[in-house]
């Protein structure tokens, strides 16, 4: 188990604390890797997410096993979370995420899951990260989820909030100091783009290249690092090949040699 691998911390109030990453689409691989980790005795005692992992942390926090949150996103794929508006200030609104969530999770509010929950979202007004524990899970969620340009802000306590991964792509502060074992997986490794054709080929590109620099650090802010680099084929968003993408999260956390001690 990872406390015999990393020996001589003070215990902290949580064993296992995970951090999920953003990358839109590739959040079912996210899953991949739940699912291996739960094979191998580890289940989180404590999430953050961002973004797509806000999505899925939630719904993890919420009780869901990583099979049931596949299930559900496959069915409710981006498309029946989006309509299009007059690009005010976003071409799609993003609403109907509140809607699914309420339909599946009982907790209204962060503060009810079962787990512990973090969700990060990047504050407008005042140029900030916040890391929401408390307030209402479908509306915090969507706001960590809003990919600037793309989706409209979410207006929560007078102010805008859009995507976390502006500021923090994998949110790993909220876990510090409660946990003994922080896991963080980032669903977004780096690669060139060679083709971008129109609007969102480029929104999404600017908006990826503002978050692969926050996630620079992140290998020493944690007791293991779960990239797989396969990931960067998948667009963000393109939900087609879900299955695929699970099934690379899977594999690669189970040949983890950290995981696997020779």
């Amino acid at each position: 188990m990872l406390s015999s691998i990393f020996p001589g911390k003070t215990p902290a109030p949580y064993r296992y604390g995970i951090a999920l990453g953003g990358g839109g689409a590739r959040g079912f691989a996210h899953l991949g890797v739940l699912k291996a980790l739960e094979e191998l005795g580890i289940k989180p005692d404590i999430i953050s997410g961002v973004s797509a992992g806000a999505i899925v942390g939630a719904f993890i926090a919420g009780g869901f096993s990583p099979e049931e949150v596949f299930g559900i996103m496959k069915e409710n794929r981006l498309g029946n979370f989006t309509s299009i508006q007059f690009p005010r200030d976003g071409l799609l609104n993003f609403d109907k995420l509140q809607h699914t969530i309420a339909r599946y999770i009982p907790a209204k509010n962060i503060e009810d899951l079962p787990v512990p929950f973090y969700a990060a979202a990047s504050n407008l007004n005042d140029g900030i990260i916040e890391y929401f524990d408390k307030g209402d899970l479908g509306k915090i969620v969507q706001a960590s989820s809003s990919i600037p340009v793309l989706f409209s802000p979410v207006r929560i306590n007078g102010k805008k909030y859009v995507d976390g991964g502006i500021f923090d792509n994998i949110p790993i502060a909220p876990l510090r100091g409660r946990c003994d074992n922080i896991i963080a997986i980032n669903i977004s490794p780096s690669h060139k783009a060679d083709k971008l054709n129109n609007l969102i080929d480029i929104a999404t590109r600017t908006f990826h290249l503002s978050v692969e620099s926050t996630s620079i650090r992140k290998k020493e802010e944690c007791d293991i690092y779960i990239e797989p680099p396969e990931l960067y084929n998948y667009p963000i968003l393109d939900a087609s090949k879900a299955e695929k993408m699970f099934q690379i999260g899977y594999e690669y956390t189970r040949m983890l040699k950290v995981f696997n001690p020779e």
